[in-house]
């Protein structure tokens, strides 16, 4: 497993899950012969995307963020049609790392569409019921009502079977939340109109967390929005201002989705300064 230093922060990826998805829908309007030079694509126009959740070690806390595809919550419809390659193997991670679901403290949900959502639960004889019984679940509030309330088209991304469960675990925000003293969630809407990110400050350390407003490295460009977002001039809008802010603050950038890069740092100019790389596998 990955690991990177920031400050007093430790993160590590953990194995959240692999899916294919259609490279056109990832990167919305942009024309495939320019996005496909920033992200590899296969003969059936897809692309190798991750659902590694980050398991981040604070001041003796253990925070994860997001919680992977999940295992045996996808039809067979469903896994065939997200590409799913791989489920989760997040609790195993955490074995490896002698940690166990029940030492996990707090969850920082950046939003709750099924593929970040599906490893907060797991099916019993008959019914789910919550994984990390111990741990505080954030989330906006924007976000937790519409889980709650999905419209016409989140109805098929918010699932039932992913909140009922934790419903007593969930705490809401507005605008913005400092976690724990240099961590923050911020409330930026685009991807979904509840969408947040991650900023984290230590004595001149710095990383930031975008989530599924840059979910890989092929969406540096500030104008490379998905057709997935439910708001995406607001997306656009957002990632100008975290960009900026990271370029100017020598931000390192964690990546959810990215199946080939876990974190980046960007000089002034937005141009490569550091990377980490994912450890490729083979698949069976």
């Amino acid at each position: 497993m990955e690991k990177l230093q920031v400050g007093r922060a430790t993160i590590t990826w953990l194995n959240g899950g692999v899916n294919f998805l259609d490279g056109g829908a990832m990167f919305g309007v942009v024309p495939k012969a320019l996005w496909s030079k920033k992200y590899p694509v296969n003969e059936n126009n897809t692309i190798e995307l991750r659902t590694d959740p980050l398991l981040i070690q604070i001041d003796d806390k253990n925070i994860l963020v997001d919680s992977g595809i999940g295992n045996d919550k996808l039809t067979d419809k469903q896994l065939r049609n997200f590409g799913v390659l791989e489920q989760s193997s997040v609790i195993q991670s955490l074995e490896a790392l002698n940690i166990t679901p029940n030492d996990i403290d707090l969850i920082l949900m950046t939003h709750l569409h099924f593929d970040h959502a599906c490893g907060l639960t797991e099916k019993t004889s008959d019914s789910f019921e919550s994984i990390f019984k111990n741990a505080i679940i954030y989330t906006s509030e924007v976000e937790w009502n519409e889980m709650r309330n999905p419209n016409i088209r989140s109805v098929n991304t918010y699932w039932e079977m992913n909140w009922k469960p934790i419903v007593n675990q969930v705490k809401t925000f507005t605008d913005e939340l400092e976690i724990i003293p240099g961590l923050r969630m911020i409330h930026t809407g685009g991807h979904s109109d509840g969408h947040s990110i991650l900023v984290f400050e230590d004595e001149g350390n710095c990383f930031i967390h975008m989530a599924d407003l840059m979910p890989t490295l092929g969406h540096q460009n500030k104008l490379w929005a998905l057709a997935y977002d439910d708001y995406p001039v607001t997306s656009v809008h957002e990632k100008q201002r975290w960009m900026d802010f990271g370029y100017k603050n020598n931000a390192w950038y964690t990546f959810y989705h990215d199946a080939y890069h876990r974190a980046v740092k960007f000089d002034e100019k937005g141009e490569i300064q550091e990377i980490i790389k994912r450890k490729r596998y083979s698949y069976n």
